[in-house]
């Protein structure tokens, strides 16, 4: 059986589930990168020039519009990589790239880490299981979009950023919010409100903290729970319950 090389805890949780044999194709290529709130890592129909992978932050694949609208698409943290799914395939991102919640991450050029791709099964193997995971949250997503309430894709947001950023303490604007939600500034404002009165979430400007997780979950919709247990499924590395508020009480 092959080894596991055991990274940080803070580690990209894609990285840290390849073998060592396997990794060491990508370790001397990967270059550490700080993710800056409202960094934009690539934009739609362009040519993806790094792989990033997080080890804290979120960053947020979003779908513009010719009007200035926009909505995003998937939610990417420590669990994936960024431009991982397009520099395997075309190279040509499908969507925007930005960071939501600053953080580090490690990143590599794509012409690298497609070397590596041609050499290690083990990665080939990563990036098609991460790649099914990823199209189920798009999907998903889109589907939660349509059909659920902002008060429910609210806290499916929140608690997905809970499980990549791994902290109950979500550094988050409103307006950053109701860009990724696609609403009006006031309609987050008013779910918020309705959150916070019901004890789900605590809310001062610029940080949302998740307060009561069951709760959080059982007003949710499903999407929250397909996605995660997608995940679970296909990368079962990549996700680790992070402590609550109550636990570390």
């Amino acid at each position: 059986m092959r080894s596991v090389l055991r990274l940080h805890d803070d580690e990209n949780r894609l990285l840290k589930a390849l073998p060592e044999e396997d990794f060491a194709l990508l370790k001397p290529h990967l270059q550490p990168a700080a993710l800056l709130r409202g960094d934009v890592l690539f934009d739609a129909a362009e040519p993806i020039e790094h792989v990033y992978f997080p080890q804290s932050g979120v960053v947020s694949l979003v779908t513009l519009m010719r009007d200035g609208a926009s909505v995003e698409a998937g939610t990417i943290g420590r669990e994936g990589g960024v431009g991982l799914v397009t520099a395997s395939g075309t190279r040509l991102a499908a969507a925007r790239g930005v960071v939501q919640i600053p953080g580090r991450a490690r990143r590599i050029e794509v012409a690298r880490f497609r070397a590596a791709l041609e050499r290690s099964a083990a990665l080939r193997d990563l990036v098609q299981r991460y790649t099914e995971a990823l199209l189920t949250q798009v999907l998903q997503t889109v589907a939660c979009n349509a059909l659920h309430s902002v008060e429910q894709r609210f806290c499916r947001w929140l608690l997905t950023c809970r499980d990549r950023t791994g902290t109950d303490v979500i550094p988050l604007t409103q307006e950053a919010v109701a860009e990724m939600l696609g609403v009006q500034r006031t309609t987050v404002t008013a779910a918020a409100k309705a959150l916070q009165a019901q004890g789900l979430i605590r809310y001062r400007r610029g940080l949302i903290e998740c307060v009561d997780l069951p709760k959080l979950q059982a007003t949710s919709c499903e999407c929250y729970d397909v996605v995660r247990s997608r995940f679970e499924q296909l990368l079962p590395m990549t996700y680790r319950d992070p402590p609550s508020s109550s636990e570390n009480q």
